[in-house]
């Protein structure tokens, strides 16, 4: 009879680097998000700068329309001329997505600095200030 004993060493698997990367709202031609996508995908391929960026969105859902009696699936866009991009500001980052085909600029901040995107979302407290007012409980 054989045994075969397994060993895993947890501390073998390297820990994942803290990142610096944010979430930021970037401005974009209405209707060009998927083009603004496309087009920062390709300069930071190009830049080599795949370490600095994280996902790139485009937030999207399914809708289903009925055109001429026949039911047809579309793509609608959550926040149109609005494209949120994973990424460490810097200088070079900044210059990267702002010089881009088709963007405008970035959402919030102060002059030359955007804000990144808040982690808490702030929908509750809104929607508890709205039922206060309201006067229900």
């Amino acid at each position: 009879m054989t045994e075969d004993i397994v060993t895993t060493d947890n501390a073998a698997a390297p820990a994942p680097a803290p990142s610096n990367k944010r979430w930021y709202v970037v401005h974009a031609y209405s209707g060009m998000e998927k083009a603004v996508e496309r087009n920062l995908r390709e300069r930071i391929d190009r830049a080599g700068m795949q370490d600095k960026f994280g996902r790139i969105l485009v937030p999207m859902e399914e809708v289903v329309e009925l055109k001429n009696g026949k039911k047809a699936v579309t793509e609608r866009r959550f926040y149109p001329g609005y494209v949120l991009v994973e990424m460490e500001m810097a200088d070079d980052t900044w210059h990267l997505v702002k010089h881009t085909s088709k963007v405008t600029g970035f959402v919030g901040g102060a002059k030359n600095r955007p804000s990144p995107e808040a982690r808490r979302p702030a929908a509750p407290a809104a929607v508890n200030a709205a039922s206060t007012r309201n006067g229900s409980s």
